[in-house]
């Protein structure tokens, strides 16, 4: 046969193929517009059939709402990993249990995470106090009345040695939560993994350190946007040659999030802040294989049980395809997106907190069947106080049940295929490619910030939301449905004793009465001197941080060079 004829054959079944393909579909189309007469004339439920992000949820979905051809699911640990970012996803290893805790001092919270690490927690993430969000010393007179109360209080060097203390640091992952000052935390945890003889090269973990959505929802930032940025930039090159096992920044869609966002919006907004830093970092000179690899994400995972697991979903697909089709990076890690992932604290409630566990639970479940890597469940009590013991422990618990008990963690990714899911990751895809069509108009990211956009268009969603449950329409129970027994709190509740503050600063007035102040002003002067330069700050930090400057020395040392950012108004 002539390659001529071998050609005409192919095109003859390939025809064939199509018709057939065509017959079928309007096969489909024939039977389900059959079945939607039948369903159009019964009767309905009055609620709303719409997701929490507002999407309109069809009453049935069928292989007509997926192509397979235009977005293939694939198979997990292969671009563009929909269906998870490791080849044997928890067949492997489950996630890491990573439970978000501090209170009162160092002392106190090192307890805590002894008591965590021996009921099985695999990795501690630190909450730290207000003060030390926003980069104030304890003893500060703005940090008056907080020290301690929503975190952690750390100010030096010598809190971070007492915070893990006996906790061997090149064994246990270290997650820390913190955005404005976050080069200044992870420059005292460098340096307390040094005093413990730690070769830093071994730390893991990851420092929060996602200043774009600080500027967009969450408002805990100190510097301006472009040195802010610069800050990043300089981690993203010094941990790749001195920490490659430790992540410089966590992209967080959380706070978004929790701040009123939907989730398209979550989807859109976070990875579109990821992809400003990539192209910060080969704005720099860096090659996008050497930082890329180490940039790990941080979700929400609200109400809405199908929408949040295709939202990871179609998370990984866009980061992917994004990082090798339009940054060119040619490293597979540097497109496998890798996320820890936190139950919903807005979705929890002062009434009936018990029924939070429930709320947890279901949540657990969403960010397991969607692939996480790590997960933080919230505890019952979180919205009426830091949590107890016990209300930690239920928390730790769930993860655990989940885990070895119901079956989710067997096979990968079991949910896909199913038209449903499918669909919805399709069109939050769709959704968040359309948002990067409406940033890119305006100039970016820093320039919707400028703009005050992402802050006004969260605010939007918010407002939708919250009219939704005063007006009941949506159902939430205990608040503004079956409430019976709404006003019987009766709960152990943790309470943080006044007298923290006051051994904090005590604690504080000895150090600094101890320490070198010959070398806190040298190498002080010599920060700032390098601010204004080009070089990388790390190393000018870590030097003050290792002559036991504090948090706020630090800050105001650079501030004097950066200046501090004032948010224009914009509402």
């Amino acid at each position: 046969m002539s390659t001529i004829e071998r050609d005409l054959l192919k095109r003859t079944d390939l025809e064939k193929a199509l018709r057939q393909s065509e017959i079928e579909v309007a096969d489909l189309k024939a039977r389900l517009a059959e079945w939607e007469d039948r369903y159009d004339a019964l009767p309905k439920r009055d609620a709303p059939f719409s997701t929490v992000s507002g999407r309109e949820v069809k009453p049935l979905y069928t292989e007509l709402d997926h192509s397979h051809e235009d977005k293939p699911i694939g198979y997990p640990g292969s671009y563009p990993f929909t269906r998870g970012p490791y080849a044997t996803m928890y067949r492997t290893r489950l996630w890491t249990m990573r439970q978000f805790a501090g209170f009162a001092t160092a002392e106190e919270t090192n307890q805590r995470y002894k008591y965590l690490l021996e009921h099985g927690q695999t990795g501690l993430s630190v909450a730290f106090d207000f003060p030390t969000l926003m980069g104030y010393d304890s003893d500060h007179e703005r940090s008056l009345g907080e020290v301690g109360v929503c975190g952690v209080a750390i100010s030096s060097l010598a809190d971070m040695e007492r915070l893990f203390e006996d906790i061997p640091l090149d064994r246990v992952s270290v997650s820390m939560t913190i955005n404005g000052p976050a080069i200044i935390l992870f420059c005292f945890y460098v340096a307390a993994a040094e005093k413990q003889g730690v070769d830093v090269s071994e730390l893991r973990g990851t420092v929060q350190n996602d200043i774009l959505k600080e500027y967009q929802a969450q408002h805990a930032w100190i510097y301006p946007p472009e040195p802010a940025l610069r800050l990043i930039v300089d981690m993203f090159e010094w941990c790749s040659d001195n920490t490659p096992k430790y992540n410089p920044i966590s992209i967080s869609g959380y706070h978004i999030r929790e701040a009123g966002a939907t989730a398209a919006e979550e989807l859109a907004f976070t990875l579109r802040n990821g992809f400003e830093y990539v192209e910060r970092g080969i704005a720099r000179g860096l090659n996008v294989d050497s930082f890329a690899p180490r940039l790990s994400f941080f979700f929400d995972v609200h109400n809405d049980f199908f929408e949040e697991i295709a939202k990871l979903r179609a998370a990984r697909r866009i980061w992917a395809r994004g990082m090798k089709e339009k940054y060119g990076a040619k490293d597979p890690d540097s497109w496998r997106l890798r996320t820890h992932c936190q139950t919903a604290g807005v979705t929890l409630t002062a009434q009936q907190p018990e029924n939070n566990i429930v709320r947890v639970a279901y949540q657990a479940m969403a960010a397991a069947l969607g692939g996480t890597q790590s997960l933080h469940t919230n505890s019952m009590d979180e919205t009426l106080a830091l949590p107890t013991e016990k209300a930690v422990r239920i928390a730790l618990r769930t993860q655990q049940i989940l885990a070895h008990e119901s079956g989710v963690a067997l096979t990968i990714d079991p949910l896909a295929g199913s038209y449903y899911v499918e669909a919805l990751t399709d069109a939050l895809e769709d959704d968040a490619v359309g948002l990067f069509e409406e940033i890119d108009e305006m100039g970016g990211v820093v320039q919707g910030i400028e703009q005050g956009w992402f802050q006004q268009e969260i605010a939007k969603s918010a407002l939708r939301q919250q009219r939704e449950v005063e007006s009941g329409e949506r159902v939430t129970v205990g608040v503004n449905s079956f409430t019976e027994g709404s006003s019987d709190v009766e709960i152990e509740m943790l309470r943080i004793d006044p007298e923290v503050e006051k051994r904090q600063v005590a604690s504080m007035s000895d150090m600094r009465a101890g320490r070198d102040n010959e070398v806190v002003r040298i190498t002080l002067a010599a920060l700032t001197e390098g601010c204004r330069s080009k070089e990388n700050l790390v190393p000018l930090i870590l030097d003050c941080v290792r002559g036991y400057c504090t948090l706020y020395e630090i800050r105001a040392a650079m501030e004097e060079v950066f200046g501090s950012y004032k948010e224009p108004v914009f509402f």
